[in-house]
């Protein structure tokens, strides 16, 4: 658990993170996917830090969230597509892939040198409202040590250095509970580079067809292309019906009790939305159980399943 001051998200509070931001330090403040680690955008110092505080490889690059479309085009192309997907999702857990605008002060380390820029407006009130008092663009990826499992929760929040971090506001759990789709529309189709809570088809609706993107890469152009990601301590094995010997179990829907090991239920009556919402905060509460390895129940493949079926695959993937 993290050693930084856990602060209630009032209205003070908000206004005191905004502050820190604006003195180039770091603030661990919640979004309706998880819980983000932020900094000024625009100030190099403060984005090395969040790269140093997470363990993360420079390669890979930052979301910049921003409170309104007014503060976006400062730093993005926003292209007719871009425009009806801001319509229809914003607020909400949509990153859009795009050009960096000629003016764009968002620091390069952030975008890890790349000519495009991955951007949202998130749907949190605490987020929009630290946003709107900060007044420019913050990048803010998971506030966990890079490779492991994202926080939903205040208390979940545990990084490698915590030196540049000045405090975590807390307002509860997360909904949602997994990252953002991620939609690149910097190129000459649209693409889909990770799943989240709006659904490929949802988009499709908005903007017409848009094609499967590299699910991984060594030079990811977005967050979550890295082959290894969203992993808990312990070994996981995915797709599984029973849990086998001193495995701890991860189940879904109306799943028999396997006596004599430990196991939680993602959603008993199959929800995919509840499973989301619980699926980073169990594989830790079975992390903390002490279980050396996780077997996980089958999850549907379809809307938010594909995105839970994303992050265990790469939580499962060899370290």
């Amino acid at each position: 658990m993290s050693k930084v001051p856990i602060r209630q998200a009032t209205q003070a509070a908000i206004d005191q993170a905004a502050e820190r931001l604006a003195a180039g330090e770091l603030v661990v403040f919640p979004t309706e996917t998880v819980y983000g680690l932020g900094g000024d955008a625009t100030r190099e110092t403060a984005v090395a830090a969040i790269f140093e505080a997470k363990g993360r490889p420079a390669h890979n690059p930052l979301i910049a969230h921003v409170a309104d479309l007014h503060v976006l085009r400062q730093i993005a192309v926003v292209n007719a597509q871009a425009e009806a997907l801001a319509r229809a999702f914003w607020p909400g857990a949509l990153t859009l892939v795009l050009e960096r605008s000629a003016s764009c002060a968002v620091a390069p380390l952030a975008t890890a040198g790349l000519a495009t820029i991955a951007v949202r407006i998130p749907a949190h009130e605490t987020a929009l409202a630290l946003l709107r008092a900060f007044g420019g663009p913050v990048v803010a990826p998971s506030a966990n040590v890079s490779g492991r499992v994202s926080p939903t929760r205040a208390e979940h929040v545990q990084l490698t250095n915590e030196q540049h971090v000045a405090m975590i506001l807390d307002a509860g759990p997360c909904t949602i509970g997994l990252e953002s789709t991620i939609v690149d529309l910097s190129g000459g189709w649209p693409q889909l580079l990770r799943p989240g809570g709006i659904t490929k088809e949802q988009i499709e609706t908005v903007i017409g067809a848009i094609e499967q993107g590299p699910q991984v890469s060594d030079r990811p152009s977005a967050p979550g292309q890295l082959e290894s990601h969203y992993a808990p301590k312990a070994r996981l094995r995915i797709n599984a019906e029973a849990p086998g010997e001193d495995e701890a179990y991860l189940a879904f829907g109306d799943a028999p009790d396997h006596s004599g090991g430990v196991q939680l239920n993602l959603s008993p009556k199959a929800d995919l939305s509840e499973a989301a919402a619980n699926l980073y905060d169990f594989l830790r509460r079975l992390d903390a159980a002490g279980a050396s390895a996780i077997a996980v129940a089958p999850i549907p493949d379809e809307g938010v399943g594909r995105a839970i079926n994303d992050r265990l695959k790469r939580a499962a993937a060899p370290r």
